[in-house]
């Protein structure tokens, strides 16, 4: 349905999975995540698809969550598949046990993507920031526009990724480059350090991975599934469910110190535009970035009102 936040499409043997919140930058909320979740449940179970895609409508993949719309909370809109008899908190008042229930939700319908038995490729125009990367990095394999960006800019402060699939896609000294500061990769960087395995103009961006897609119709299915566990069972033996569980952890403990708190009052009192910039000014990128680097596209969008 056309004005569903993710869209689904079988294309012969690919299924196009799309988040479809253009106006807002495909950011995450409740709706979006389970309508990923959905699709990708839907794409394993279709006898005619072989391969997914995964991209974003508008002019970015995603900008990571919608702190805008639910604030630092996750009270605000999401799934809590948890309760228990309890006092009535008193106000700010911190339940990890509510909060890594929550979060660690999100990252159970993030693997999706790493457990569907069938190759997802992720699309990456724009951005892809934060939140983002813990869904997109799922992926088994990566394209990105030679425009795009990616990265954690939630380093600098509050959060750490979930689904911390980083360290494992990049090796210890690039995934330390890029957390500690969270700095912006852009799309050379990215494919010089194995990030993302192919680098392509965004206006082809779209046709080259959907085209990428359809050499798996040549292979059967069950080698292709069976290839997939057999590589991901590597980095499940590395520890990655235990390293999800402590950055999911991390991530809550992040989102409430002192720091956080008077981050999130000034994401309340200013507005995410103004309080994401003076956090990425000393860095100069993500919404500090010079106005001589940004696109036309990104420059006619900090136009409008």
């Amino acid at each position: 349905m056309a004005d569903s936040v993710v869209l689904y499409e079988e294309r012969g043997s690919v299924a196009v999975v799309s988040l479809n919140r253009p106006e807002r930058l495909n950011t995450l909320t409740e709706e979006l995540v389970q309508g990923v979740a959905d699709a990708i449940d839907r794409a394993a179970a279709s006898r005619e698809v072989r391969s997914v895609v995964l991209r974003g409508e508008g002019r970015a993949f995603t900008a990571g969550y919608d702190l805008e719309a639910t604030g630092a909370s996750l009270e605000a809109g999401w799934s809590q598949p948890y309760d228990a008899p309890r006092p009535e908190p008193r106000p700010g008042a911190w339940d990890p046990v509510r909060d890594y229930r929550s979060m660690g939700r999100n990252v159970e319908r993030f693997m999706k993507i790493w457990d569907c038995p069938k190759p997802v490729l992720g699309a990456i125009h724009g951005w892809a920031v934060g939140g983002a990367t813990d869904l997109v990095l799922c992926c088994d394999l990566l394209f990105m526009a030679e425009d795009a960006y990616i990265g954690y800019a939630p380093s600098r402060i509050f959060g750490t990724p979930t689904t911390m699939l980083w360290i494992y896609r990049l090796g210890l000294e690039h995934a330390k480059q890029f957390l500690l500061s969270g700095d912006a990769i852009d799309a050379a960087t990215a494919h010089r350090i194995g990030l993302v395995s192919h680098v392509c103009p965004a206006a082809e961006l779209d046709e080259r991975v959907e085209a990428y897609a359809r050499r798996f119709e040549h292979i059967p299915g069950n080698q292709l599934a069976l290839n997939k566990l057999l590589i991901n069972q590597a980095f499940e033996n590395m520890g990655l469910r235990t390293t999800q569980l402590l950055g999911t952890l991390f991530d809550g403990m992040t989102r409430h110190t002192e720091e956080a708190y008077r981050w999130a009052e000034s994401l309340g009192e200013q507005g995410l535009r103004r309080t994401a910039a003076a956090r990425d000014a000393p860095f100069g990128d993500y919404s500090a970035r010079p106005r001589e680097d940004r696109t036309p596209q990104e420059q006619a969008a900090k136009k409008r009102p």
